[in-house]
């Protein structure tokens, strides 16, 4: 059996547990540790699971993510200095996607920013970037009017996707949510739900008090409705689709351009960290370029393996690589050589003492399926 490496990355501290632990030990999950925590890679098999979420609905713990809560007078603005969308003149309850970004365009993290009213906002940041972003972030809130908290241990967090997961969410949880659009969200008491995921499906993520999620998990089990789900399908479903995973297809040396997210750069914007150097990246290129790649063969391109051009030589390496569920094929993403970007551009990968032919193709190997 085959384990993704972006999701079995052992350290050398002592990792946490989230407040399902106990959960997915009572339900036999394989345990490994990813970005400081205990975490389940999969319950029954990671294909099972991944089929779960695509046709019908499944459940996961994702508690080990990161929140930060920013309020006060300055707040947008704030916001507006560290992010890479745009938040201005949006309506209360709206979510957006974007980054983080070093001076010289790098990317800190990717992350949503959840606009709870026009004086606060609700950021969601990557687990393995919890301590790195909330140093970070402070230094940059010098001289703003805020009040910024990280409120990581006070919420338990659980994301239900899937086709189904609106009837789920409704009928076992008793949470009201087929008013959510896509990317927004809604407050009930203490609990935070929105219509936000990781998969290409349907889904909705819940934040609310460890004892409530514990709840959640339970009865949501119990119904026999939606399958408990682990970070190794979690990641061939978001792979499919073409959703980056921080420290793979972004990083400090990967900044949104080079990953094709110029879409979540708003360069209009008065100011915010890295402008400059993204605006050079848009306006003058970059040097290299996520793309997809398509193998003829069916072996597996993994993470670090070597991408060459047609005369066999190094253009690039492979950030991500699996042999699609949903799809049946050996596909990649790797950030290459800006020369090789094009569109059916052929290309091979290194696989161990093998070369295997291969062609560009677009980063989304499998179409979405949000409700709008």
């Amino acid at each position: 059996m085959e384990h993704n490496e972006s999701y079995i990355r052992l350290n050398n501290m002592e990792n946490k547990r989230t407040c399902l632990y106990d959960k997915h030990v009572a339900l036999g999950a394989l345990m490994s540790p990813f970005a400081g925590f205990e975490m389940p890679i999969q319950y029954s098999s990671i294909t099972d699971e991944h089929q779960a979420v695509r046709t019908a609905c499944g459940v996961f713990d994702v508690s080990h993510m990161g929140e930060v809560t920013v309020k006060g007078h300055d707040a947008e603005r704030y916001v507006q200095h560290i992010f890479t969308n745009d938040v201005s003149d949006a309506p209360v309850g709206k979510i957006f996607y974007g980054m983080m970004c070093y001076d010289d365009g790098g990317t800190v993290d990717d992350l949503l920013v959840y606009k709870m009213n026009a004086q606060e906002f609700f950021l969601v940041i990557n687990a393995a970037n919890i301590d790195k972003d909330w140093a970070w972030m402070q230094q940059q809130a010098i001289g703003f009017d805020i009040d910024m908290q990280h409120v990581s241990e006070a919420y338990g967090q659980i994301a239900v996707q899937g086709p189904l997961a609106e009837q789920v969410v409704e009928e076992v949880l008793q949470l009201p949510c087929r008013e959510l659009e896509f990317y927004t969200v809604k407050t009930i008491g203490d609990i935070i739900i929105s219509r936000t995921g990781y998969t290409g499906e349907d889904g909705f993520e819940i934040y609310a008090s460890p004892a409530f999620i514990n709840d959640c998990w339970d009865r949501l089990i119990a119904s026999g409705r939606c399958k408990p789900c682990g970070l190794g399908c979690r990641d061939t479903l978001r792979f499919e689709v073409g959703l980056p995973l921080y420290g793979d297809e972004l990083s400090q040396d990967i900044s949104p351009i080079m990953a094709g997210l110029g879409m979540f750069v708003k360069l209009d914007k008065q100011e915010f960290v890295g402008k400059d150097a993204l605006t050079r990246q848009k306006t003058e290129g970059v040097a290299r370029k996520l793309v997809g790649i398509e193998l003829a063969d069916k072996a597996i391109p993994r993470h670090g393996y070597t991408v060459l051009n047609a005369q066999g030589e190094p253009v690039g390496e492979v950030t991500t690589g699996y042999h699609t569920i949903s799809s049946d094929k050996s596909v990649c993403m790797a950030l290459v050589d800006s020369q090789y970007a094009r569109l059916d551009t052929p290309l091979q990968i290194q696989i161990r003492k093998k070369v295997f032919p291969g062609r560009v193709v677009k980063k989304r190997f499998y179409d979405k399926h949000y409700k709008k």
